[in-house]
């Protein structure tokens, strides 16, 4: 069994103030953040992605990040790669003696570096891909239900229809192919997440939207379709990409934009939550932590468990 370096990680649905927490245990502990965030890989998209570069800086003291803005939006960024990227990452923050914090919102990301997820190295099918893309969820979970029983299918997320096809895409490789047991990692971690009250977490959505429309987000959806960006690629990353791509499209008006959005982006965060006690379910166990507490009451909470989870790395 290797031996692998402590993890602290911070969780939570959008919109929930992760980063600021984060940061501020970094600062605390001497750590740095690895982010855990599906779409902030990728340059260029700040305000839709939430890249709140001022959350790094505690006390006048810039916290070190790592897994933002390093590659280009014409690229596809998976979680296999992720997987790779943040071991390395964690390896680079431990060789400097200080503490890995990874922070984000991306469930299977989090997961898989937690579980040493294998089947992210299943390749994608295209031809299967076009085959089935285009039918509903409905479809696609019955679909894959058919498919023959195997370890993968008990822990398989059919939540949307990217994942739906993403399932079913590796529940068919595995009919004919192995993966080789993963090399079992046994690393400490401190998970702990975020929550609050459904309508908290609406309010929270609507207020950063407004925010983030105000402060140039259609502006920003724009200059990447004036840097290259087709339709297709600008939709794939979804939420406000897919919504404001559709407005500038002629497809819906400002007032549908906001709706629609607002709706989408809520109807994400409870997805988030959905992943979150499913990781739960699974063994993981997660330190809850009222978003609405003062900040230093946070840290406190923290700060506790932190102590014991220090304690106990011998």
């Amino acid at each position: 069994m290797q031996s692998a370096s402590p993890l602290i990680v911070v969780l939570g649905p959008t919109a929930i103030g992760k980063t600021i927490f984060a940061a501020q245990i970094a600062h605390l502990v001497n750590g740095e953040i690895i982010s855990a965030d599906s779409r902030q890989v990728y340059k260029h998209m700040n305000i839709g992605t939430g890249k709140d570069y001022d959350a790094y800086v505690v006390n006048g003291i810039p916290v070190p990040f790592h897994l933002i803005d390093i590659v280009e939006p014409t690229e596809r960024y998976d979680v296999h790669r992720f997987m790779k990227d943040c071991e390395d990452a964690i390896e680079q923050v431990t060789a400097k003696n200080c503490i890995p914090i990874m922070c984000g919102g991306s469930g299977l990301y989090i997961q898989a570096v937690l579980k040493n997820y294998q089947y992210t190295a299943v390749p994608i099918n295209h031809n299967l891909r076009a085959e089935i893309g285009d039918k509903p969820l409905v479809e696609l979970q019955s679909f894959f239900n058919q498919l023959p029983e195997n370890a993968y299918k008990v822990i398989a997320d059919l939540s949307t229809i990217k994942r739906c096809i993403r399932a079913i895409e590796i529940a068919v490789w595995l009919e004919q192919h192995t993966l080789p047991k993963p090399e079992s990692i046994k690393r400490k971690t401190l998970v702990l997440g975020l929550k609050n009250s459904v309508e908290e977490r609406r309010k929270n959505i609507a207020t950063r939207l407004k925010q983030r429309i105000e402060n140039g987000l259609i502006d920003e959806v724009q200059l990447l379709m004036e840097k290259g960006l087709n339709q297709d690629q600008l939709i794939y990353f979804g939420l406000e990409y897919k919504f404001i791509t559709y407005y500038l499209m002629g497809r819906i008006n400002k007032d549908e934009l906001m709706m629609q959005l607002t709706t989408a982006i809520q109807q994400f965060a409870k997805r988030q939550m959905t992943y979150f006690r499913k990781i739960e379910r699974e063994g993981c166990e997660i330190i809850w932590v009222d978003a609405s507490l003062p900040e230093d009451e946070k840290l406190y909470t923290f700060t506790q468990h932190y102590h014991y989870f220090i304690q106990n790395l011998a």
